[in-house]
């Protein structure tokens, strides 16, 4: 742990590149885990555009316990020291690769989401925009949100398989990885793109890269440091840093 205490009090651009295992603690099951989400529904159908086009009771039926309760969800260890690590400058931009906003409810301030984010809704019709909060009381009557204005499906604004990322977002994440001089990694597999490949960016350019998860990754042996225990790591960085949780 000495080493990575060093490394986050020398660096001079820290980047964070966050998976679904950093909101495991906050009772949000992770995908490709023991015990994930992949185990209890058909990733393929509940993230597919075509899909959700032709049958979105699947995806809103499936996803209230995973996107629609996100009130009753608080920031975990790793949001919290997150987020007063960017406070006191230490860390710069956290990159996530989660939809479940937290790191924002947590208060960090400089956050890339790459696949998106539910905190706003867009009706695949006339593009008329709804907040997240609108449509889990509507959830709450309705299977299947529709459009006020013209009756239209309604998506959330993550993006599903099929449908293209946002360019702009992810040059912003290639631009931040490649200006690291420190990049970490937590609670990612690192095995969907383009994320899994934006430690390359920090390395290609002289930067040092650490990974904090419980699974291997294909990027292990490019890191400086590895961790699996997550939450222990959490925990001794709060209190080498005087973070009160």
């Amino acid at each position: 742990m000495k080493e990575l205490f060093s490394l986050l009090e020398n660096s001079s651009y820290c980047v964070v590149l966050t998976g679904a295992g950093v909101s495991t603690f906050s009772g949000i099951s992770d995908f490709r885990g023991s015990s994930g989400l992949y185990n209890e529904f058909d990733a393929d159908f509940i993230f597919s555009i075509d899909h959700f086009k032709k049958e979105p009771s699947y995806f809103y039926g499936h996803s209230k316990n995973l996107i629609y309760d996100l009130e009753h969800r608080q920031p975990s260890i790793v949001h919290k020291v997150l987020s007063e690590l960017e406070e006191q400058g230490i860390i710069k931009t956290i990159i996530t690769q989660n939809i479940d906003m937290l790191h924002q409810k947590a208060g960090s301030k400089n956050v890339i989401e790459v696949h998106g984010s539910p905190q706003e809704h867009s009706c695949l019709a006339c593009g008329k925009k709804y907040p997240y909060e609108y449509i889990v009381a509507l959830l709450r009557t309705e299977e299947v949100p529709t459009c006020n204005e013209c009756g239209g499906l309604i998506k959330p604004d993550i993006i599903f398989y099929g449908e293209m990322l946002k360019q702009d977002v992810i040059e912003k994440a290639i631009e931040e990885s490649s200006k690291a001089d420190l990049l970490l990694v937590l609670g990612s597999t690192l095995v969907v793109q383009p994320a899994a490949s934006l430690p390359l960016y920090t390395i290609k350019n002289g930067g040092h890269l650490v990974i904090v998860n419980n699974m291997e990754t294909p990027l292990d042996g490019y890191a400086i440091g590895l961790y699996k225990d997550l939450g222990g790591v959490f925990v001794s960085i709060a209190e080498h840093f005087y973070i009160d949780l």
